[in-house]
């Protein structure tokens, strides 16, 4: 007898007979549960989450609807070729437009104020350079996407924003904001609708295979399940260590509301290492994972005095220059990358299927990633 059990009635309306049970409740997997209930409405489609909330980045990122500034097109280009990151361009607007129809009708408060990329003083000729590709990457992405006129320079408008030490700037109109927290709720809100069960605090620590079914060793007893999903992104690999996932912590400080803030869009800099925006007044200022890049390869949550005081720095004398601010939230999130600028989605073993990897792009790719691993799981029956 298992160490856990559970009731007749917990078995039998919660738990037992699930058809695919989908590890991780974040915008990967409950997009994917989303899916398959539209392909399939009788499926029993189970989602297991191991946090309080959703544990990495769902619920913890900084709410942005980017895909990439001019600087982090031209790095990938140096790893990829034209095709392949116009590709992933392509993906990534897809995937916030599809984010969007999915929660039709809910207020994420997302706006399309535009997204800045900022160059520092002593950055002049990287500003130049990439001045230099904007023409290129506009038809790049034009034929890829269809969009028109994606990066311009906005040089006039720094003034503007009350910036001090930058001195160039290149403009996206297409890039968005919304409320992480709100996206995320809205997310949840749907899945219950089509009959989707999400269970919390359930930790999984084995997968195996017994008598036609996947069975899921985990804190709260075993479960299982026909299929199996693995949308736990930055944390897959301590579940199946083949997957080439390296985790990254990104950490984010939000300030009390700051008077007369002149901020509006969203903003990048340091090959977008570095990323803030205004949320109600407030700056949300995150990033600095460059500083130390192997202290933040952890699944720790955390801080480090490092970012810390560079954000702060930042903060200080970049984004508020003689203005008095004061620090109400700290937090992190953990992040899974790779070498490949393209997310993991494929079946691991027979009937356990894995869509992890987002590069920190979760936002932007994880409502299609999702669908892509429902699709894979529900033609693979």
């Amino acid at each position: 007898m298992e160490a856990n059990t559970f009731s007749y009635w917990e078995r039998t309306a919660f738990i037992d007979d699930a058809d695919v049970i989908i590890i991780g409740s974040g915008i990967v997997g409950l997009s994917a549960a989303l899916h398959l209930k539209k392909q399939q409405p009788l499926l029993k489609v189970l989602v297991l989450e191991r946090g309080f909330l959703p544990t990495g980045a769902s619920t913890k990122n900084a709410g942005f609807a980017c895909f990439g500034t001019v600087s982090e097109q031209l790095k990938a280009l140096e790893h990829a070729s034209e095709e392949e990151v116009t590709t992933l361009v392509d993906y990534k607007w897809r995937g916030l437009q599809r984010l969007r129809e999915n929660l039709a009708g809910a207020d994420i408060d997302f706006q399309q104020n535009g997204g800045y990329e900022l160059f520092m003083d002593g950055e002049q000729e990287k500003a130049e350079h990439c001045k230099g590709q904007v023409e290129r990457l506009n038809k790049l992405l034009k034929d890829a996407t269809g969009l028109t006129d994606i990066y311009s320079s906005a040089d006039a408008k720094i003034a503007g924003f009350g910036f001090k030490g930058v001195c160039a700037m290149i403009y996206n109109p297409y890039e968005g904001q919304l409320h992480t927290g709100k996206m995320m709720r809205a997310l949840l809100d749907k899945v219950y609708s089509v009959g989707v069960i999400v269970l919390n605090n359930c930790a999984i620590s084995g997968t195996n295979r017994e008598r036609g079914f996947i069975s899921l060793a985990t804190n709260q007893g075993n479960l299982k399940a026909t299929q199996v999903i693995l949308a736990t992104n930055a944390f897959a690999s301590q579940l199946f260590p083949e997957l080439k996932v390296i985790p990254g912590r990104g950490q984010v400080l939000v300030t009390k509301p700051v008077d007369s803030l002149r901020l509006k869009g969203t903003y990048h800099f340091d090959d977008g290492y570095y990323y803030f925006r205004n949320i109600d007044g407030r700056v949300l200022f995150g990033g600095g994972r460059n500083l130390d890049f192997k202290a933040e390869e952890t699944w720790d949550f955390g801080h480090t005095g490092a970012v810390k005081n560079q954000l702060t720095e930042y903060l200080r004398e970049v984004i508020l220059p003689g203005q008095p601010f004061e620090i109400d939230y700290w937090w992190s999130g953990i992040m899974g990358f790779g070498e490949d600028i393209s997310p993991i989605v494929k079946e691991v073993e027979p009937g356990i299927f894995c869509a992890v990897r987002c590069n920190g792009m979760g936002v932007a790719m994880g409502s299609l990633v999702g669908e892509e691993v429902a699709e894979l799981a529900l033609n693979s029956k």
